[in-house]
Formats: C-alpha cells, sequence, structure tokens
C-alpha cells in the first residue's frame, strides 16, 4: 500500500509539475518536438553554444543579451545562413526572443530543424529575464552592464498609452505624429494623410523628430502595426530625456478596426 501511495504521490507530483511549467510557457505545448533550454543552464553554457537573436534589429540593438548573434526571423536567407554556419560551427545553436509569450524562438528552431540543421534549441524565458537575472550579460543601447531598474515596466508603458480616438483627437493640434511602421505593414495606407510623418525605426531621420519635439515642446505621437514596436522606441524616447509622448493602443490595426 505505502509503495502504491508512493508512485501515486510521485505521479501527481510530476503532472502538478507539468502543468506548472504549461502555464509558464503557454507555448511550448504547440512545439513539442522544440527542446527549450533554462535560464541558468544557458548561462553557464553560454561559452559553448552560439546565440541568436531573432527579433527585429531595432529590437536587438535596444537590448540584447552580450555575444548574441543577429538574425531575424523573417530574413529571406535564414536557414541558408545557419545551413552554412553549420559547416564551420558544431556547438548547438540557440535561438531567443522576447520571452514567455513570444512564439519566435520556438519558431526559428522549428525552422532550422525543417532546414536539417541539428543541436538546436528555443531560449524561451527572453530577453527581460535574462537582464534581469544577469545584467552583466545583457546590453542596453550599446552599454553593459545594464542597470536592471532601467527596465521599463509595462506600467510605464500604459501610462503612455492612448486608445485609438483618444490618439486621432490629438494628432495635428501642435502635436509631430510619426508612423513607425516599415513599407510591408503599410499596405500603402496612412492613418492621418499631410498631418504625419512617415519614419520607420531603423530610418536615421528618426532622430531629427525627437530632437523637434523635445526642443520646441511639442507632444510627440507615434503609432506602429499592433502596438508591439514601440516599447522598444520607448527606452529611445526615455534615454533622449523626452517625457511628452504617447503611443497608440493597439496601433493601426486597433485604429481601423475602430
Amino acid at each position: 500500500m505505502n509503495i502504491i501511495k508512493i508512485c501515486l504521490l510521485s505521479l501527481l507530483l510530476t503532472q502538478m509539475t507539468a502543468l506548472s511549467a504549461n502555464e509558464a510557457f503557454p507555448h511550448r505545448s504547440l512545439y513539442p518536438k522544440v527542446n527549450p533550454i533554462e535560464l541558468e543552464e544557458l548561462y553557464n553554457k553560454r561559452n559553448e553554444v552560439v546565440i541568436f537573436d531573432v527579433r527585429s534589429a531595432y529590437e536587438y540593438d535596444t537590448l540584447h543579451i552580450k555575444g548574441a548573434r543577429h538574425l531575424a526571423l523573417d530574413e529571406r536567407e535564414f536557414v541558408t545562413t545557419l545551413q552554412a554556419l553549420r559547416k564551420q560551427e558544431s556547438r548547438p545553436l540557440v535561438f531567443y526572443c522576447n520571452g514567455h509569450t513570444c512564439k519566435k524562438s520556438y519558431k526559428a528552431t522549428q525552422k532550422a530543424m525543417r532546414g536539417n540543421i541539428d543541436n538546436v534549441f528555443a531560449y524561451d524565458a527572453g530577453i527581460f529575464e535574462w537582464t534581469k537575472a544577469h545584467p552583466d550579460e545583457a546590453v542596453l543601447l550599446g552599454n553593459s552592464p545594464v542597470d536592471p531598474t532601467r527596465l521599463l515596466s509595462k506600467e510605464k508603458l500604459n501610462a503612455h498609452m492612448l486608445a485609438p480616438e483618444a490618439f486621432g483627437e490629438r494628432v495635428g493640434k501642435g502635436a509631430i505624429t510619426l508612423d513607425i511602421r516599415d513599407t510591408q505593414q503599410k499596405d500603402a495606407l496612412s492613418l492621418f494623410p499631410t498631418r504625419q510623418r512617415s519614419v520607420p525605426l531603423d530610418n536615421n531621420k528618426l532622430k531629427s523628430y525627437v530632437d523637434k519635439a523635445k526642443n520646441k515642446k511639442k507632444t510627440l505621437l507615434v503609432y506602429d502595426a499592433v502596438g508591439k514596436q514601440v516599447r522598444w522606441l520607448q527606452y529611445y524616447l526615455e534615454n533622449e530625456g523626452l517625457t511628452d509622448y504617447y503611443f497608440m493602443k493597439g496601433g493601426a490595426k486597433a485604429f481601423l478596426n475602430y
């Protein structure tokens, strides 16, 4: 009887552990063939693996793991680049993105596996957990180590968010409005024709508009495709000392739905 109880207890603990893992990493079950690597394991093996940041170049330039290479998931030569690397490099390849609810690390690993590239892993805890745990092994706006207090909270982001209606009401009223979507995201549609400037995040003109807003004490209004890119722009705006700025909650998609 005692043996049966021990076995049942062990089974229950195993199920509880699996359930907890699924709650913490909700997308793992969607990618059962992708092998995840935990934060501390990656930290201990960081010199024994090749780490790839598969987010956008702007996200990488804002905050990344020290020593990580950038290779965007949507890069046309994603697989061929890795295949060429594998011919010269036998170390495990690890892909990461923003964190628990981001699928890019899984998709990148899956994409590599489908390209017949072995020994690949997804670090799915993401850049924020890494930075908080190991700030000396992270780079923020070109600086390392990273002061964890400089990581912007969701509350800080929400404080600068406006609903589409409220955002639209402010456009043109002494404010500078920027559309930071790239060409593929825009589909040639501007939300506020003649009252906005199109400045993708990787455009050098972005700084001039930020400086103009700061020097002339104008409100800076910024919108992206779905409200996710602006969180990375916020680091730059805060670093530049700009305080009077707002983003559109949900981005252009939410405005069009509205």
